[in-house]
């Protein structure tokens, strides 16, 4: 089945409504969870039936940077045309290491642009070990060392090939950010249900759990050759990419052939494998330390062997009962 075989017609918008959280993770001490995170998650077969949903996987919620592989779309779409490796970096959330700052001077390079066409704000390499380096440098920060550098790069290189100025290009209503919508809107299979700026300034459009399942396997199904296909295909080639060394979503695309995965601000995270099975989750309260043991027990679902999981189990921690319907065994106390 191709991903033009699962294309869905463009529906309402998800509705924005406080969502009914479930129990994804607990956080145990000794014999007892000391804490438990709620959220929501859909788990999808290859052919996009829903085979696991919990919590409201239809309200509105925004991806934040989960959105990321859908933007590069958008600009593939519209004329971007770089090599893999700068388009893996456009899906991004780096982690501010040289191979990150160097591929984003890379893609400004090759417009005849500098660092000040960026319209991201200034920030620290996200990445710790980094972060470190730089202030014992007494390194200032830098729009480049921004983890979303890539992805507004890449957006300024488009606005450069296709002719549109690029001074405004984070306005919602710039040809660029109308595409982007457009796009997400045609992955997701529906209307955008609000619109705000996520953290480094860009359009931020609110979908549901269920359109960003349905998205991200759009990509790892298209035909070859398609924009779609393009930016899967470098997130998977490239991972050092697409996060950095020491995150988990780089290791664990290295670790699971063909996996493509993307990670997002507020506990959301969205992954895909190649024959399709495609997963999207939010935790509610935003906690990144229950986003690892959520994802790596609905890949287990997925099919994922969990001997090659295991090494990424983080300790005192573990998934819900709600997430283990298949695999009970991953509620064995941590």
């Amino acid at each position: 089945m191709s991903g033009s075989d699962l294309m869905p017609q463009i529906a309402d918008a998800a509705p924005m409504r406080v969502p009914a959280h479930e129990p994804l993770v607990e956080v145990w001490r000794g014999e007892m969870v000391e804490g438990l995170h709620h959220g929501s998650a859909v788990l999808l077969d290859p052919d996009g039936r829903v085979r696991l949903a919990v919590g409201d996987i239809e309200a509105a919620f925004y991806p934040r940077s989960a959105a990321k592989p859908m933007q590069a779309v958008a600009m593939v779409r519209a004329g971007l045309d770089v090599s893999d490796d700068l388009l893996a970096l456009a899906a991004s959330s780096h982690s501010g290491e040289a191979v990150h700052l160097s591929g984003a001077r890379r893609l400004l390079v090759s417009a005849g642009l500098g660092e000040d066409a960026l319209r991201n704000p200034p920030d620290l390499p996200y990445d710790p070990v980094e972060r470190e380096a730089w202030l014992r440098a007494d390194r200032l920060p830098s729009q480049l060392a921004h983890n979303c550098s890539g992805k507004h790069a890449a957006m300024v290189v488009t606005c450069a090939a296709v002719g549109w100025a690029h001074d405004r290009y984070l306005d919602p209503m710039h040809p660029l950010q109308v595409a982007v919508r457009a796009t997400i809107e045609d992955l997701t299979g529906q209307r955008a249900a609000t619109v705000t700026a996520d953290g480094c300034g860009t359009p931020l459009f609110g979908i549901s759990l269920h359109g960003l399942a349905r998205a991200v396997q759009r990509l790892v199904l298209a035909p070859d050759d398609s924009p779609e296909q393009r930016v899967a295909a470098a997130m998977r080639r490239h991972p050092e990419m697409v996060a950095g060394s020491r995150r988990d979503v780089t290791t664990l695309m290295r670790a699971v052939p063909g996996l493509l995965a993307k990670d997002g601000f507020e506990g959301v995270q969205v992954a895909a494998l190649p024959d399709g099975s495609s997963l999207a989750f939010k935790v509610a309260d935003g906690a990144d330390r229950a986003r690892l043991p959520a994802l790596l027990a609905l890949l287990v679902d997925s099919g994922v062997a969990p001997d090659v999981l295991a090494p990424f189990a983080p300790t005192g921690l573990r998934p819900s009962g709600a997430l283990t319907q298949t695999h009970p065994d991953l509620r064995e106390k941590p």
